[in-house]
């Protein structure tokens, strides 16, 4: 095992993980500026997949220093998949020890937004903490931050944005999805890149709101979860608009499953409130976790047991269309799912989220 570092010295080891890609990569090249900084020369870069080196090959590249020149930093990307065997794993932990002077390691995990760590990546991570390298974690701009990294972009490359034309940058490249099924990983990179476009597109003056709409398409991938929410909130505008992508992406016959299961699930949530059943009651008649139980409860204080009665209906001849029993063409299959969020989802009239649901009509 390597004695200490001098002090000042940069590590030649370093973990990196997140659901940022365009982060990650900005924060490898500056793990390289830094050793070649401390080396006095420019090193080779040699990039793998975790999915195509073996500890073998790893050892070959980072345990022969140098004899004239910068070395050579080792860079793997999807480090996870490298440490999915426990022993590739403890092997590669063991080489840890044995980058030469000169060289570099860098193991740099891209994950999507929500998953967890895996016990191998955990364990190869700890190891290179052990041995003092650098621990980097960089997350994808939320939503709400989404805006100002854009304008702080804009700003390190000369280019001056108009009122708006930020926000609706990071609406185009899908940051405003709050939902967890949506990747993350290369919004960032996206919306750089689109920056980049606009800026020349308008080299010299400033880029207005109506430059982005016109020049950026909307790369917002449809959220499932987005619009079974925005189903359970009768928020039919927002549902309509994640409809139409979601058409585009998704069977007929599995959107209407999944809408299926929201529905009866409200219903029953309906019914449990209705009644003053606890939290864990309602857990348990649901079968999921809490918090989407509590969810569900909250969703359906905003209906009407009749209405959602109607809405179940309204997706059984919905069925019947998809099906085939009532031929009819994709575009008029579209348009029958469109009547229903307005029909079903839209409400009649305002309904209280705070109130309890009635029970009119039940009987």
């Amino acid at each position: 095992m390597p004695g200490p570092r001098p002090a000042g010295s940069a590590s030649p080891l370093g973990y990196y993980r997140g659901d940022d890609e365009h982060g990650l990569a900005k924060a490898a090249d500056a793990f390289v500026a830094r050793l070649e900084v401390a080396a006095g020369a420019p090193l080779e870069r040699a990039a793998f997949r975790g999915d195509e080196l073996d500890p073998a090959r790893l050892a070959e590249r980072i345990g022969t220093a140098p004899l004239f020149g910068g070395g050579t930093v080792v860079i793997i990307t999807d480090a996870s998949a490298l440490v999915r065997s426990n022993v590739v794993r403890d092997a590669t932990i063991a080489l840890l020890g044995a980058v030469a002077p000169g060289n570099g390691l860098l193991f740099v995990d891209a994950a999507e937004t929500g998953h967890r760590e895996t016990a191998g990546a955990k364990a190869l991570r700890d190891a290179v903490a052990a041995l003092g390298g650098d621990l980097v974690e960089i997350r994808a701009p939320s939503e709400r931050r989404m805006a100002a990294w854009i304008e702080e972009q804009a700003r390190d490359r000369d280019i001056r944005l108009g009122p708006g034309a930020a926000e609706e940058l990071a609406s185009r490249v899908g940051a405003m999805v709050k939902e967890a099924d949506v990747d993350r990983r290369r919004m960032s990179a996206l919306a750089s890149t689109e920056l980049d476009k606009l800026g020349l597109y308008r080299a010299g003056s400033r880029v207005e709101r109506d430059d982005v709409r016109a020049l950026v398409s909307d790369a917002l991938e449809a959220s499932g979860w987005a619009f079974l929410d925005a189903v359970g909130e009768r928020n039919a505008r927002h549902a309509s608009e994640l409809l139409d992508r979601l058409l585009v992406t998704t069977p007929e016959p599995v959107l209407l499953a999944q809408l299926h299961r929201r529905v009866r699930e409200l219903i029953v949530a309906n019914d449990l409130v209705t009644s003053g059943a606890s939290a864990p009651e309602i857990v348990r008649a649901l079968k999921i976790a809490s918090y989407p139980a509590e969810l569900r409860a909250r969703q359906a204080r905003r209906w009407r047991f009749e209405e959602l009665q109607a809405a179940l209906e309204g997706l059984l001849d919905l069925d019947a269309m998809v099906k085939g029993a009532d031929p009819a063409t994709p575009r008029q299959v579209a348009l029958a799912f469109q009547l229903w969020v307005r029909d079903r989802v839209a409400p009649a009239r305002s309904v209280d989220a705070r109130s309890a649901p009635t029970t009119a009509g039940r009987r």
